[in-house]
């Protein structure tokens, strides 16, 4: 079975995320004050091979943990989509 996981990684919501905030005060700049809190993290997608969708789940949080996220500063949460068979 073949999969498609859409990994999304954003800094840990106690952390200061500087780059959002230099965002946040960008909107103000350009009149957008209604927007505000901007947090700004990373979108991955990657293809995994795997017998079931548990299996094809493990291997993406196992790529999270060990690669993908920095889980002393970051959080992470993934969906996976079942590729159409050829």
């Amino acid at each position: 079975m073949e999969f498609i996981a859409h990994i999304d990684i954003m800094p840990l919501d106690a952390l200061l995320d500087p780059q959002g905030k230099a965002v946040s005060s960008s909107m103000k700049n350009l009149g957008l004050e209604e927007i505000t809190n901007v947090r700004i993290g990373k979108h991955i997608t990657l293809q995994v091979s795997a017998s079931s969708k548990d299996e094809a789940e493990a291997r993406v949080d196992d790529a999270c943990k060990r690669l993908l996220a920095n889980q002393i500063m970051e959080k992470y949460r993934f969906e996976l989509e079942e590729t159409a068979s050829v």
